[in-house]
């Protein structure tokens, strides 16, 4: 098993993200879609940093994460 502090600045795939999280692939794109995931592009795939993850886990656990609002066109 890799140490902690490896881990921490290890890149993740969708795929992995998924597993990381458990949740299905189609929620993480769902969410990537959405700007409520941190991510970052190489060419046409998505990655993100185990870091970032935690980061964001931590906010929306403590309600710290605001989604950003989309204001409905009239």
């Amino acid at each position: 098993m890799e140490r902690f502090d490896e881990m921490k600045s290890r890149v993740l795939t969708v795929q992995e993200v998924s597993n990381y999280l458990r949740v299905h692939p189609s929620t993480i794109y769902r969410m990537l879609k959405k700007n409520q995931l941190p991510a970052f592009r190489v060419g046409s795939d998505w990655r993100f940093t185990v870091e970032a993850i935690d980061k964001w886990r931590a906010e929306v656990e403590s309600g710290v994460f605001e989604p950003p609002v989309h204001q409905a066109h009239h």
